[in-house]
C-alpha cells in the first residue's frame, strides 16, 4: 500500500543567496520521507511529505534551526504587505548609508579627478561606523545565522570582507592617534561603508526585479471580483464573492466580471476570454454556455448559476498551476545548485590563499587584507541563483497570459528539444464536432428509418460521431429507437438489441469483419473528400451509411507550416481509414500520417518514435488521449470546454488552436537562450571577476559594485521575456 503524501508550500524569510537556498533544500531532504525543492528567487519551498513521519511545524522547525525562518503560505494580498513593509524598511536602511558613504564616495571622486582632498581620519570612522553596525546589521545577523546553522552564504563573505576593511582602518587610526605627533594613515572606511552600501542598493533593485517577475501572477490573482450579486428571497443582493455557493442564482451586468464559473440560464451576451485563453475574440454566450471567473460581460445582461467556487474555479485552477510552475526547478539548474552550495568555502579558501600569497611577497598586510577583502566582496553566487528561476517564473507566468498552462519548469525546459510531435486528429487539427452530411440508405431502407436505427444506438456512446448523429436526429425531429442491450466496442463501433433483433453501428471496417457487403467504391468516394463513414446494419443485412465531416481548423494549416519551418516534424494519428486520414492530412499540409488507430495504440505509436532517439510531444484532448499524453516527453492537452484536468497535462493549451502548441515550444526555446545567457554571465563574472580581485587588479569598491550589479544584470535579462509574443500578436 502506498504511504500517505502530502504537500506543503512554505514562504522562506532570511536567504540572500543561492547558497542559502542549497543549504535549506539538503536540511529539508535529510528528514525522513521529505522531498523538498527550495526555489530562491520565489523565496518559497514546495515540500511533499509523509505526515505520519513529518508535520508541518517539525518542517518549520528544522528551517530555523538552519538559521533562516518560514511559515505556511498566507493569502496573496497579506504576503505582498509583509513584503511591502520589509521593502520600505531595506530602502530607509539604504539611504541612511548613502547619505553616510556620500562624502566619503566624493573624496574618491575627487581623488579620481586628481583633487587630494583627504576627511580627517576621525570624521571617516564618524560616518563609516553607523554604515558598518546598523545598515550592515543584516549582513551580520544573515552570517551568524547562516554559520550556527553549518553553512556559509553571502552574508558571511560581506560581513568578513568589509569588518577586515573597518577593523584594518580603526587599527591604523588607532595607531597614529597614540604617536607623538599625530599624522594621516592610509584607512579604508571608505571602502568598507561603500560596499555595504553598493550591496544593498543591489538587494533593492533585486527585489524591485523579482517582484515584476512574479506580475503576471498578481495580476491573475487580482482578476478574481470582489462581489456578486445573488438572488436572495427573489431580489438580487451584493455579496462578497467568495461566499457564493454552487447553486446560487447570478446576474453578470455589462461592464462587469463574472464573479465564479457559472452557466447562462438566461440572456446572451458576448464574452472577453482572453485573460482566460489568450484570444482576443469575443465569445457569444447564449443559455446552457458555461461562463468562467473573471472573463469580462461586453454588452448583454446575464442570468446564471454558480457551478464553481473559491478555490475550484477555472481561474483559481490557472493560479494553482502557474504557481507551482513558478516554483519548481528546471534540471538545467541543477549544476548551478551544486556550485551553490560549495560556492562560500571555496571563495573563502582562495580570499585566504590571496592574503597569505600577498603577504609572502612582501606586499605588506594592509595591501594583502585589502586583496583578500577584494576576493570576498566580488565573489557572488546569487547570480548563480537567480539565473534559472527568475527566467522560469517571467516565461510561466507570460505564458499563462497567453493561455499555455505550463505545469512545470522541466516541461518548458524539455519543450525546445522536440523533434517530433504526434497530433491527435479530431479535436486537436479538427473542430472536434462532426456533422452529418450525406445519408445514403440501402435498397429497401429510408432515411428516416437509417437514421431513427442509428440515433437509437448512439444514445449509449459518448463518442464525437455519435454525439453528432443525436443532434441531426433532433433537427430533423426524429425520434430515436429504443434499446434493449447495448454493447460498445473501444474503436470499432455498437451493438444494440432493438425489438428482439441484433444491430450494429460502426466502422466500416467492423460492419465488413461481420461479414456484411459494402458499397467500396462509394465508400472511398467519401472517404477521399475527407468524411468520416459509418455504416449501420441489421443481423446480416447493411441498412445503409451516414457519412460526417469534421471541419479542419481555421488555423490548424498555419501551424502546422510553422511548426515544420520551426524544424519539428508532424504526424498525425486518426482512427479514419487511410482515405479519410489523407484527405485531412493533405489539407492541414500533413505528410506523414497513421491511420485506423486505435485509442489504446496511440501510445505505443508515440513510444516508437521515442525509440528512433527523438525526444516527443503529443496533442491531444488531454482525456481520450491520455496514455499517449502520458508516454510523451512533453504532453500538450487542448482545452476541451471547462471539463479539462489541467494538471493532466505537461502543458494546457487553454485555446483548442494547434498554433499555441507552436507558441508553446517558441516560448521554451526563448526561455532556455535567456537562462543560457543568464548562467554564461554568471559563471563568466565568477570565473574572471575572482582571479582578478586575487592578482589585486581590483580595488575592494569597484568589486563590491559589480558583485552588486551582478544579481541585478541577471535578473532583468530574465525580465526581457515579458517581450515574448505568442504568433497571433506579432501579426
Amino acid at each position: 500500500m502506498a504511504e500517505p503524501v502530502e504537500h506543503a508550500e512554505l514562504q522562506i524569510t532570511g536567504m540572500t543567496c543561492a547558497a542559502c537556498s542549497a543549504r535549506i533544500e539538503k536540511v529539508l531532504n535529510r528528514m525522513p520521507e521529505v522531498s523538498a525543492a527550495v526555489n530562491f528567487a520565489t523565496e518559497k519551498a514546495r515540500v511533499d511529505f509523509n505526515p505520519q513521519s513529518v508535520t508541518v511545524p517539525a518542517l518549520i522547525a528544522a528551517i530555523q534551526r538552519a538559521g533562516y525562518d518560514a511559515h505556511p503560505m498566507r493569502d496573496f494580498a497579506a504576503e505582498r504587505q509583509v513584503r511591502a513593509e520589509a521593502y520600505r524598511h531595506e530602502r530607509l536602511q539604504f539611504v541612511i548609508a548613502l547619505l553616510l558613504t556620500a562624502p566619503l564616495l566624493l573624496e574618491m571622486g575627487l581623488m579620481l579627478a586628481g583633487i587630494h582632498l583627504m576627511l580627517p581620519s576621525l570624521l571617516q570612522w564618524l560616518l563609516a561606523t553607523p554604515v558598518q553596525f546598523w545598515s550592515g546589521k543584516r549582513f551580520y545577523t544573515g552570517a551568524w545565522h547562516s554559520l550556527r546553522g553549518g553553512g556559509a552564504n553571502m552574508d558571511v563573505l560581506i560581513a568578513l570582507g568589509t569588518s577586515a576593511a573597518y577593523l584594518l582602518s580603526c587599527a591604523m587610526l588607532l595607531f597614529a592617534l597614540q604617536q607623538p605627533v599625530y599624522f594621516e594613515v592610509p584607512i579604508y572606511f571608505e571602502a568598507s561603508a561603500t560596499i555595504i552600501t553598493l550591496v544593498l542598493l543591489g538587494k533593492l533593485l533585486e527585489a524591485r526585479a523579482k517582484g515584476k517577475a512574479s506580475a503576471a501572477l498578481e495580476a491573475l490573482i487580482n482578476l478574481q471580483p470582489k462581489l456578486a450579486h445573488v438572488e436572495c428571497n427573489g431580489s438580487f443582493q451584493d455579496v462578497p464573492a467568495d461566499q457564493v455557493k454552487p447553486g446560487d442564482i447570478f446576474l453578470v451586468r455589462p461592464g462587469e466580471s463574472v464573479p465564479v464559473d457559472g452557466v447562462v440560464l438566461e440572456g446572451a451576451s458576448s464574452m472577453d476570454e482572453s485573460m482566460l485563453t489568450g484570444e482576443s475574440l469575443p465569445q457569444t454566450k447564449h443559455a446552457d454556455d458555461k461562463v468562467y471567473t473573471a472573463t469580462f460581460n461586453q454588452h448583454g445582461l446575464l442570468k446564471c448559476r454558480a457551478v464553481a467556487v473559491g478555490a475550484q474555479t477555472q481561474l483559481a485552477a490557472i493560479i494553482r498551476l502557474v504557481e507551482q510552475a513558478q516554483g519548481s526547478k528546471a534540471p538545467i539548474q541543477k549544476l548551478a545548485d551544486k556550485i551553490s552550495g560549495i560556492f562560500v568555502p571555496v571563495v573563502l579558501v582562495v580570499a585566504t590563499m590571496t592574503f597569505i600569497t600577498w603577504w609572502a611577497l612582501g606586499s605588506g598586510f594592509a595591501t594583502a587584507l585589502i586583496n583578500a577583502v577584494s576576493v570576498l566582496v566580488i565573489a557572488c553566487p546569487c547570480a548563480l541563483g537567480l539565473a534559472t528561476p527568475t527566467a522560469v517564473v517571467v516565461a510561466t507566468g507570460r505564458a499563462a497570459l497567453a493561455g499555455i498552462l505550463v505545469k512545470d519548469a522541466a516541461a518548458l525546459e524539455h519543450a525546445h528539444k522536440l523533434a517530433v510531435l504526434v497530433v491527435d486528429k479530431t479535436g486537436t487539427l479538427t473542430e472536434g464536432k462532426p456533422k452529418v452530411t450525406d445519408l445514403l440508405p440501402a435498397p429497401g431502407s429510408g432515411d428516416k428509418q437509417l437514421l431513427q436505427i442509428a440515433a437509437g444506438i448512439a444514445q449509449g456512446s459518448t463518442h464525437p460521431l455519435s454525439r453528432a448523429l443525436l443532434e441531426y436526429a433532433r433537427e430533423q425531429d426524429i425520434t430515436p429507437a429504443r434499446t434493449d442491450t447495448l454493447t460498445e466496442l473501444s474503436g470499432s463501433g455498437l451493438r444494440a438489441g432493438i425489438n428482439g433483433a441484433a444491430y450494429l453501428l460502426g466502422s466500416p471496417a467492423f460492419i465488413a469483419s461481420e461479414n456484411i457487403a459494402l458499397n467500396q467504391a462509394q465508400l472511398l468516394d467519401l472517404q477521399q473528400q475527407g468524411k468520416t463513414v459509418i455504416a449501420v446494419a441489421r443481423a446480416n443485412t447493411l441498412l445503409g451509411c451516414i457519412a460526417l465531416a469534421d471541419t479542419l481548423r481555421a488555423s490548424s494549416t498555419d501551424a502546422v507550416a510553422r511548426l515544420n519551418t520551426m524544424g519539428i516534424r508532424v504526424v498525425m494519428l486518426s482512427g479514419d481509414n487511410a482515405a479519410t486520414a489523407q484527405a485531412i492530412a493533405r489539407q492541414a499540409g500533413i505528410t506523414e500520417f497513421r491511420a485506423e488507430v486505435l485509442p489504446q495504440d496511440k501510445a505505443a505509436h508515440v513510444q516508437s518514435f521515442k525509440a528512433e532517439g527523438k525526444m516527443v510531444g503529443m496533442a491531444g484532448d488531454g482525456i481520450n488521449d491520455a496514455p499517449a499524453l502520458a508516454a510523451a516527453d512533453v504532453s500538450f492537452a487542448m482545452k476541451s470546454g471547462s471539463d479539462i484536468a489541467i494538471e493532466a497535462a505537461d502543458i494546457t493549451l487553454m485555446r483548442n488552436d494547434l498554433m499555441s502548441v507552436a507558441d508553446a515550444i517558441s516560448l521554451s526555446r526563448t526561455a532556455l537562450k535567456k537562462i543560457r545567457q543568464n548562467l554564461f554571465f554568471a559563471f563568466a563574472y565568477n570565473v574572471l571577476g575572482i582571479p582578478l580581485a586575487a592578482l589585486g587588479m581590483l580595488n575592494p569598491v569597484i568589486a563590491g559594485a559589480a558583485m552588486a550589479m551582478s544579481s541585478v544584470s541577471v535578473v532583468s535579462n530574465a525580465l526581457l521575456l515579458k517581450r515574448w509574443q505568442p504568433y497571433n500578436a506579432q501579426r
